[in-house]
């Protein structure tokens, strides 16, 4: 299949910092991909360098075979790109902001308007356009956003954080509108909200110091990374002679507690029954059982040592 998006060893540099190195990967046209990972993993970053806000000090990005660096005013008209900060003109209300961006592409009115109007029904903002971007919530800012970034009808659309500031329904219909759009165009996006990007997407990629440690489905990724379990045993009481006792059992892996919660992990189920061995006749309240999630690919424990 044709790749939308490919970039060939591309890095980044802040002083002498590594922010982003050497990264080389394509992506699919029409694919949903996440990029996940620390706060200081350089999520923003690469896509600041993808939507053409920032230059990689070294390394190239192809936007459908054109280099974005040498060819960037055709190579931003592929791209909607939205940030995770609020950058609206806080003087221009919502409409005005949406239609401001769609006259820099080069957009009729009447175009603009027949978007702005479809995509403000989905994302439920048609009551707010013409309010100003400064008297309207952050979560509300975000959906102005999404609609700026695709006004101009973009292939590729970028996305820093989708859901911030997002109340329940907002972040449903904004996923709704995601999924829909994802049939015929290229999403990119960073996310903090592991649950999200657990059910939507067709590709994640791990970063950790500027390095794609995983990439995969995340089903992929569990099942060829940590085939591990992850178990939770309540106690009546959990003494620190208990936990200690539990904590030593060879099977356990990554052993903490929370009051007389004992949580651990283990490469098999059997696992749990070597700690019920240790038990004795201490009281169980409650115990869970359940393979790993997102969350644990991305615990140190794992990803960083590579398990």
């Amino acid at each position: 299949m044709e790749a939308s998006v490919t970039l060939k060893k591309v890095g980044k540099l802040v002083k002498d910092k590594t922010v982003l190195a050497g990264l080389t990967f394509g992506v699919e046209k029409g694919s949903l991909v996440a990029i996940v990972g620390d706060n200081d993993s350089g999520k923003s970053t690469i896509l600041k360098i993808l939507a053409g806000f920032e230059s990689p000090d070294y390394g190239q990005v192809f936007l459908y075979g054109l280099d974005s660096q040498k060819r960037r005013i055709e190579a931003r008209k592929l791209l909607g790109f939205v940030p995770h900060e609020n950058d609206l003109d806080p003087d221009l209300t919502l409409a005005q902001n949406i239609k401001f961006h769609g006259h820099l592409f080069g957009i009729n009115d009447q175009t603009i308007q027949s978007r702005l109007s479809t995509y403000a029904k989905k994302l439920d903002l048609e009551l707010y356009l013409d309010e100003l971007a400064s008297q309207v919530s952050q979560g509300i800012q975000k959906r102005a956003m999404i609609i700026r970034g695709l006004i101009h009808d973009p292939d590729i659309l970028i996305l820093d954080e989708p859901t911030g500031f997002m109340d329940s329904a907002s972040i449903r219909k904004t996923w709704d509108l995601i999924t829909e759009l994802k049939k015929e165009k290229t999403i990119i996006y960073a996310s903090n909200a592991l649950q999200e990007v657990e059910q939507s997407h067709d590709r994640i990629l791990v970063l950790r110091h500027g390095q794609i440690i995983l990439d995969g489905h995340l089903d992929k990724l569990l099942e060829s990374t940590i085939d591990y379990h992850q178990f939770q045993i309540e106690f009546e009481e959990l003494s620190d002679e208990l936990y200690t006792e539990l904590s030593n059992v060879n099977t356990v892996v990554s052993p903490n507690r929370l009051g007389n919660i004992f949580h651990f992990y283990g490469r098999a189920r059997n696992v749990f029954f070597d700690v019920l061995k240790q038990v004795g006749e201490s009281e169980m309240i409650d115990l869970n059982v359940k393979k790993l999630g997102l969350r644990d690919l991305l615990d140190s424990e794992f990803a960083g040592d590579g398990l």
